[in-house]
């Protein structure tokens, strides 16, 4: 009997769901156009899978897939990029509208605003992400990785002319580090993708600098999706996409589920719980999905999770393993997405749930029908390529 994914209905109180402008259509399109202006910038392709689609008993199945974006193998640049942009703006008085990137990387600028140094928590992705921003827009940056960080990942990151180490404690205790270092620093800044109370206007900016990604991906499915699956660490990445589509498709929005590694639970937990309450996962949260290892939801976001989730999902780590196997591996004729242990976990949750006669339940309660059509975010590539060769090439996950 499979039991990869455990599952939960969203039944928590309604309310007011004071969060859910922050992903209005104007303010993803002002941090769409700041993307744009990036001599870097592409769209990232949108992998429609028919044949695996007709295999798994739906009409549409599209990946977006983000290890093409801005060469840097994840999606987190934008949420990273946008919050460096607009606390410029802030700081120099101006809307972010009037700091595109050739303003940004002037000498003018430079003499307005001076040199700041931005202070990140990361397992790799976002932290390389705030890296190559501050990098590009002449910034400084520090980056701290919990332990079990990678040395490529740290190398990654350093290449981006950041300081960067890895720690002996965990990622939320990281995050504690990187704010009291900003704190004692000279026009320190921390760029955390997770809010807390007194701390949740920088983690709006990058949650709306993730709304480029979900924009893009809504314009190249060319139709309401019927059903929209992403994977959450604190959140800020669901809070975003599932905010996104509630916005755009008010009306009669997708059936949003959302994923987490079950070593870091936090959001399912507080699911099951059913109070509205916040639930911290502490501990080493120890799983091959290091990108979801974070165990203190991001305030902000679970609001607007509260009041748009259909279902969370507890996921194994061999279930992010089967997604990634069946997405580098597609069935003829389908295109490959070249997905990591993160990156494919909402996916291997879904090919877990259509593949097992146990989750049946499961199917009816999320309307999982053949006409059904169904977007998932591939967020990372081989972002640690010898871990992925381990899961892609030998069937190992350690």
């Amino acid at each position: 009997m499979n039991q990869d994914v455990k599952w939960v209905l969203n039944r928590m109180p309604k309310t007011e769901d004071r969060n859910l402008p922050l992903m209005s259509m104007k303010e993803v399109k002002k941090a769409r156009a700041f993307h744009e202006s990036f001599p870097q910038y592409s769209e990232t392709p949108l992998a429609d899978l028919p044949h695996l689609a007709e295999y798994l008993g739906v009409a549409k199945l599209c990946v977006k897939d983000e290890s093409y974006r801005f060469g840097l193998n994840a999606f987190k640049v934008l949420g990273g990029s946008y919050a460096i942009a607009r606390y410029i703006a802030s700081e120099t008085g101006k809307d972010v509208s009037e700091l595109p990137y050739s303003v940004l990387t002037s000498e003018k600028l430079k003499e307005e605003f001076g040199t700041a140094t931005f202070f990140s928590a990361t397992d790799g992705n976002h932290g390389r992400g705030v890296a190559w921003a501050a990098n590009k827009l002449h910034q400084n940056a520090v980056i701290i990785m919990p332990k079990g960080s990678t040395e490529t990942r740290l190398r990654n990151i350093q290449k981006e002319n950041a300081k960067a180490w890895i720690s002996d404690v965990n990622y939320d205790e990281c995050v504690r580090q990187a704010a009291k270092l900003a704190s004692e620093t000279e026009h320190g800044v921390v760029v955390q993708d997770t809010a807390w109370e007194g701390y949740e206007e920088i983690p709006a900016w990058i949650m709306e600098g993730y709304g480029t990604m979900a924009d893009e991906a809504a314009e190249q499915f060319g139709e309401r999706p019927t059903h929209v699956f992403v994977q959450a660490g604190v959140g800020s990445l669901a809070g975003a996409v599932v905010g996104y589509f509630a916005n755009r498709y008010r009306e009669n929005p997708p059936i949003m589920t959302v994923v987490e590694a079950s070593a870091a639970a936090c959001l399912y937990k507080g699911a099951v719980a059913a109070d509205g309450e916040i639930r911290i996962v502490d501990g080493d949260m120890d799983t091959i999905m290091a990108g979801l290892a974070c165990g203190e939801p991001n305030i902000t976001s679970w609001d607007i999770l509260k009041n748009h989730v259909r279902c969370f999902i507890s996921a194994e780590d061999n279930a992010a393993a089967r997604g990634m196997r069946i997405l580098n591996a597609p069935l003829k004729g389908d295109p490959q997405v070249l997905s990591g242990e993160s990156g494919a976990a909402a996916f291997g949750a879904f090919a877990t749930l259509m593949q097992f006669p146990e989750y049946a339940e499961l199917r009816e309660a999320l309307e999982i029908k053949k006409d059904s059509r169904i977007l998932f975010f591939s967020t990372e590539g081989d972002t640690d390529p010898d871990r992925w060769k381990n899961i892609i090439w030998e069937a190992k996950e350690r």
